[in-house]
Formats: C-alpha cells, structure tokens, sequence
C-alpha cells in the first residue's frame, strides 16, 4: 500500500513516517519500475508499536533496539521508567519552587531572582534537571532567520524596482542595462541559500535534540 493510505490507518503523517524510515526502525520494498515505498501489514504494526512507544516518551534509540531484539520489551520498559521517575523527581522540585515563588506578593519587576537562581543552581549541582532554555528557544532562530531574509528580499525588490524604473526614464545600453537589473538578484540568491543552509542547521539540532532527549 502507499504512504496515503498508511497515514490514514495508523493515524501518523507522512513526514513522520519518512523521519522514522530514515532512522532505521522502519524499510518498505520499493516497487519495481518506479521506485515507490510499498507498505505491508508488517509495516503497519511495526509503526503501530513506534507509535505506542512515542506516546509514552521511549526515546529512538531504544525503540529501535527493541524493534532489533537486542533489548527486550521488559528491559525497554524499565529502563524508561528509571529516566520518567528521574524526571518527575525534577518536576516535584520544579513544582515545589514554583510554589515558593507564588507565595511572592506583588508583580515580577518586584522579584529578586538572585536567591532563586542560587537555590536552582544548587539543585542542578545535586543532579536535578530543569528546562534547558537554549533548546525551546531553537524555533525562535528559524523565524528570525524566515524574517530576516525577507526583510532582505523586500529590499533588494523595491532597489531592482528603482533600477528599472531609471533605465526606462533615462536609457543606456541594453547589456550595461541588464547588468544593472540583474546583479540584485545575486544577492538575493545568496540570501535564499544562506536562509537554505541555516534552515538545515536547525532542523538537524531539532531533530538531535528529539532523539537524545
């Protein structure tokens, strides 16, 4: 069966599927001819199961470790829950200083965040984990980077618009006048590649990130 139709009965997309694919927990036959995935009944459960396991958090390496059957499903399980019972240990502390800054009157200006840090610190020396604020503000970078070259864009357009205006108001040579109405659009092929090349770079730190969560 196509990826339509296994989109729609196991309930993940497409992009999901392929990631999965490209990881290792997942390899389709290829249709003679044309080259297209072609799932099976096995397909399906095995996404079925990567989807349970998702579900519950199981990280990657240790669903596919379990799809390989060099890790038991007992032995997957409890070592998932060694790392859940580790986080919900954070999240008690977490919890618990949260509470303590609730019982602070007034409005955030008024708070001195320096004992507060103190006592995170502290913790985080004992082993307690806490948000790591460089990771969640990872798709942040990607917007900037979306607005920053279409800033660049619209500039260059309205220059080129300019440029073009001048050449019909005032006319040169048609070669000069090509080379002027052309040499903005270097610059806007380096602005798409440059966006290309950092787009790349933060999916694959998102995608890092998600499998070594």
């Amino acid at each position: 069966m196509r990826i339509k139709e296994v989109e729609a009965r196991v309930g993940l997309s497409a992009k999901n599927i392929r990631f999965y694919e490209k990881e290792g927990l997942l390899a389709p036959r290829r249709q003679a001819g044309n080259g297209y995935r072609d799932y099976d009944e096995g397909e399906l459960s095995t996404l079925r199961r990567i989807k349970l396991l998702r579900k519950l958090d199981v990280p990657l390496e240790e669903i596919k470790a379990m799809l390989a059957g060099t890790l038991t499903l007992d032995e997957g399980m409890r070592r998932h829950l060694v790392t859940l019972e580790s986080r919900q240990k954070n999240l008690d502390t977490a919890r618990r200083l949260c509470a303590e800054l609730a019982k602070a009157p007034g409005l955030l200006a008024a708070l001195d965040p320096e004992a507060a840090l103190a006592e995170v610190a502290r913790l985080e020396q004992k082993g307690v984990r806490f948000i790591d604020i460089q990771k969640t503000d990872r798709k942040k970078k990607a917007h900037g980077a979306w607005i920053s070259a279409l800033v660049f864009i619209g500039l260059m357009a309205m220059v080129e618009g300019l440029m073009v205006w001048a050449l019909t108001v005032d006319p040169v040579p048609l070669p000069v006048a090509f080379l002027l109405a052309g040499w903005p659009l270097v610059f806007v092929a380096g602005a798409l590649l440059a966006l290309r090349q950092r787009l790349k770079e933060i999916r694959k730190g998102e995608e890092d990130a998600y499998r070594n969560y």
